[in-house]
């Protein structure tokens, strides 16, 4: 137990030896750095899980999401701890307030960023079947686009494959019904068309060549015809048309199964809208409050050091910053003291060595003019 508290006194970033003087506050410190703690702790899973879906489909993404998370938690652990452990409890609660306010901005940006990739694990089904609605749509407007490109650019060929098939069907009609005269011609049938005598006679005869006709027509059109769809489909086949379908629904959940991080979250954001695009307000309403539960989660550890009264520890710490900073400008003027000194002690030596050099050099210019006279 004693273990968890210094770990927590750690996370709270309290000066250990001054906490130990006044027990009543070691509680307290003790809940903000567990807060502190679970705070890095929720932001270490939410940018693991995020990076794991940036890697995703990559053998090596459990590991990047393992290291990423561990990364992103030890900075937002040091960031909450440097943001706790460096407000002021000594200033009156309005210079306290306008000390945390950056700080309390941070948080809520901390607080968006870690909510978010929870609330793609939150909504994960409801994500995925916007993701294959959506990939379905993109497909089926892939298909629409090309089919209409395609159309474009052969629109003369499919024309003539259109004429050549309305020509087919037509002489299939004329050869029906030419066959149907001609039976009647031959069974003595009396109508407009027919004679009415019995027996493969002149107007059979006539009757049967022209139905020839169209029969050699029909095959000649019919050979037209099927020259024309090869071609058609080997375009298609080489435009890829062909090969363009819809997906299946084992597709679209491989599709959705690996969408990436940038996919999901844009299927989370739509996910609070109708297809009318008016606002879905259940779904708006719970994605709101995951957001700022997780923010408020965020700022709870600089809430809980404004709201908690000032206490022994923070004046004892605050007599102790002072004594420091006491120390520090005595020890500079200590220091300055003994640089003046040893400076003027130069310079008074260099002004010795300067006055002994010139009295030598004057005595040894009397003594030259000595000997010359």
């Amino acid at each position: 137990m004693k273990q968890v508290n210094r770990f927590f006194w750690f996370c709270s970033g309290v000066h250990l030896d001054t906490l130990k003087k006044y027990p009543i506050e070691m509680n307290k410190y003790v809940g903000i750095g567990a807060t502190i703690f679970f705070t890095a702790l929720f932001a270490s899973l939410s940018g693991g899980y995020a990076m794991y879906f940036v890697f995703s489909g990559n053998p090596g993404a459990p590991f990047f999401a393992i290291l990423f998370g561990l990364i992103w938690g030890a900075a937002i652990f040091n960031m909450d701890r440097y943001i706790v452990g460096s407000i002021n409890k000594r200033g009156s609660t309005n210079q306290q307030i306008l000390q945390a306010t950056p700080r309390i901005l941070l948080a809520i940006m901390i607080g968006i960023v870690i909510s978010r990739p929870l609330e793609l694990k939150i909504f994960d089904k409801e994500i995925r079947s916007k993701l294959k609605n959506a990939y379905l749509k993109g497909q089926r407007s892939k298909i629409d686009t090309m089919n209409i490109t395609f159309n474009k650019k052969y629109g003369m060929d499919l024309a003539k494959a259109a004429d050549v098939k309305a020509e087919r069907d037509s002489l299939e009609k004329d050869i029906n019904r030419s066959r149907y005269q001609l039976n009647q011609e031959i069974f003595g049938d009396k109508t407009n068309q027919t004679s009415g005598k019995t027996g493969f006679g002149t107007y059979a005869k006539q009757k049967d060549e022209v139905l020839k006709e169209k029969e050699s027509r029909l095959n000649t059109v019919r050979q037209d015809q099927a020259k024309l769809e090869q071609y058609i489909a080997t375009r298609k086949d080489v435009e890829g048309v062909t090969d363009t379908k819809l997906f299946n629904d084992r597709q679209l959940d491989s599709l959705s199964n690996v969408a990436g991080f940038a996919d999901r979250n844009w299927a989370l954001g739509q996910l609070s809208y109708n297809p009318n695009g008016t606002r879905e307000l259940d779904t708006y309403l719970a994605q709101s409050f995951i957001s700022y539960l997780f923010i408020l989660f965020e700022c709870l550890p600089v809430l809980v050091k404004l709201m908690s009264p000032k206490g022994p520890y923070d004046v004892a710490l605050g007599k102790t910053e002072e004594a420091n900073i006491h120390f520090a400008e005595k020890d500079m003027e200590q220091d300055m003291t003994v640089t003046d000194a040893v400076q003027d002690y130069r310079i008074n030596t260099n002004i010795n060595l300067t006055k002994n050099n010139i009295s030598k050099r004057a005595e040894r210019k009397l003594m030259r003019e000595d000997l010359k006279t």
